[in-house]
């Protein structure tokens, strides 16, 4: 990876990040419900990443997701929002996904919930909201 793609993403994350420390400071969670777009019409959708705290592979893909959300353009994800959910505050949450961590699913219009491919650690964020973008349309 160049350096000028090195400091792209880390400014990504960096701004990305802020959106979470603002919500900490106002007493709210920083991985709970944040939307990460600026559209709440109707053809918002919704991403959901189960996770847990001291999840390390959660907590990587959660970085990549912010930079994904932040990145502009034709590809942007601004339609989506994400909610993290912290599979540790509901037992049936816990029960399905304490094994497989971190999951993400996306929400049909119908409010069912389609489970996503993992994705790989080693995905660039780029590769990430395109593929994003792909399993939603």
């Amino acid at each position: 990876m160049g350096k000028r793609r090195r400091r792209k993403m880390a400014a990504a994350i960096s701004s990305a990040n802020w959106a979470f420390v603002a919500a900490a400071r106002r007493g709210g969670r920083p991985w709970g419900t944040i939307p990460l777009s600026c559209s709440s019409g109707p053809n918002t959708r919704k991403l959901v990443l189960y996770s847990k705290p001291g999840c390390c592979l959660c907590d990587g893909l959660k970085e990549k997701l912010q930079a994904a959300f932040s990145l502009s353009g034709p590809d942007s994800l601004h339609h989506v929002t994400l909610q993290v959910r912290d599979i540790t505050t509901n037992p049936d949450w816990e029960r399905a996904y304490q094994y497989e961590i971190p999951v993400l699913a996306k929400e049909n219009s119908d409010g069912k919930e389609e489970i996503l491919p993992r994705l790989s650690p080693r995905l660039s964020v780029e590769i990430i909201q395109k593929k994003l973008l792909a399993a939603f349309s």
